[in-house]
Formats: C-alpha cells, sequence, structure tokens
C-alpha cells in the first residue's frame, strides 16, 4: 500500500508521540506516579488508533484519536499549571492527584536532576535497622518541576500537531470517497442499474435457421 505525504507526516507524528510518550512513562515508573503513567499508557493506546487510522484509511478512527488527544492536551496544560503552581494549584497540597495518595511517590527527578546532590540523614533504630531521610537536594542545573514541566509542554506541541494532522486526513479521506462515488465506485444506483442492463433475458425465442429437404422439394 503506497503512502502519500500527508499520510506519512501523520505517522510519523504519531511515533514521535510513541517515543515521546515512553520515555516519559519509563520516568514516572520510576517515581512511582501512578496517575500519570495510567494516563500515559491510555495515551499509548489512541495514539495507535491514529496509526492504524491513518494507514487503513479509518476516518472513525482518526476522528476518536482527534477526541482523546483534546483530553491529553487538557492533562498536560493541568500538569503545567499543577508544577509552575498556577492560580489555586500546589504541589504539596494536591500532590495526591498524581501518585493516589502514597508517601512513596515523587518525581524521579527531585533526586536524579542535573548535577544535583541530595543530603541524607540516617537514623540506626535499636533493632539495629538504619533508616535514611532525605534532608535536601542542591547544585540541580534546572529544577525538577522544570523538567515535568518541559515534558508536558513536548507533549503539548505533539498534541496540537496531531488534532490538526488528524483533521486534515478526515477531510482527505472524506473528499476521496465523495470523488469515487461520483464516478459511480460506490453508487448502489449506478451499480443496481448496469446489474439489471447486463443481464440476459430471462426467456429467448428460438427460430429455425435451416429447412427440411422434403420442405424444399415442395417448391
Amino acid at each position: 500500500m503506497g503512502c502519500c505525504t500527508r499520510q506519512c507526516s501523520m505517522i510519523t507524528l504519531c511515533i514521535l508521540q510513541l517515543i515521546a510518550t515512553t520515555e516519559r512513562l519509563v520516568f514516572d515508573f520510576l517515581g512511582f506516579m501512578w496517575v500519570p503513567m495510567l494516563v500515559g499508557f491510555l495515551n499509548i493506546i489512541f495514539v495507535l488508533f491514529g496509526i492504524f487510522g491513518s494507514y487503513q484509511y479509518r476516518p472513525k478512527f482518526m476522528i476518536v484519536y482527534s477526541l482523546w488527544q483534546l483530553l491529553w492536551l487538557g492533562w498536560n496544560i493541568f500538569i503545567i499549571c499543577l508544577y509552575l503552581e498556577a492560580g489555586i494549584l500546589s504541589l504539596e497540597q494536591h500532590q495526591y492527584m498524581l501518585t493516589f495518595n502514597t508517601s512513596s511517590s515523587e518525581s524521579w527527578w527531585i533526586e536524579h536532576g542535573f548535577n544535583c546532590s541530595v543530603t541524607y540523614n540516617i537514623t540506626t533504630l535499636p533493632s539495629g535497622i538504619s533508616t535514611s531521610e532525605r534532608i535536601g537536594v542542591t547544585g540541580c542545573l534546572l529544577d525538577y518541576r522544570y523538567i515535568e514541566v518541559i515534558h508536558a509542554a513536548v507533549q503539548c506541541f505533539l498534541c496540537v500537531l496531531g488534532i490538526a494532522g488528524a483533521m486534515v486526513m478526515v477531510k482527505k479521506f472524506n473528499e476521496e470517497e465523495d470523488s469515487f462515488d461520483f464516478i459511480g465506485g460506490f453508487d448502489s444506483s449506478y451499480t443496481a442499474y448496469n446489474s439489471h442492463a447486463q443481464k440476459p433475458p430471462a426467456t429467448m425465442q428460438l427460430e429455425p435457421i435451416y429447412v427440411d429437404a422434403r420442405h424444399r422439394g415442395l417448391r
């Protein structure tokens, strides 16, 4: 099956979305960020819808992909506002929206950012078990909040391109179907007329093609 420019561009964009979402899922998994992981898995599923719809010329699949991308865009905008603490949002108060309110869940980039130095307070219990508590993180070239914002901003950019590309593909598919109907490709009345015109008659009258010799003599 051939691949036109717009079709190949849409499939390439979906593949980029898969790569970006998978990369983000890996770090969310390392930080046990359960809600972003769940939403990310859903995004992968619907991006596969977009790839299949582009390759197989399925407008309905592209529409489903576009509707999800609107939700995905809204989710990433919410992530940006949450980490930047825009308006009434506060990361400390609304952390449960990302972690299902589990204490071990936090962004992996808090301790593993670029050039970050983590200070721990190690305590030894009477039972001999040692526990460590993070006191602070210093020296980071980029705060973990901005790293999360960059990830979400990249998703927003790809999402906007995906919605625009999907609308273009749906319009293209509809135009191709309309042009094919015009020449009788899917025109039911045209097909019925042709089939009726080419159908041989049910009965046929037979006529002799020669005359018996006996009758010739009588002439």
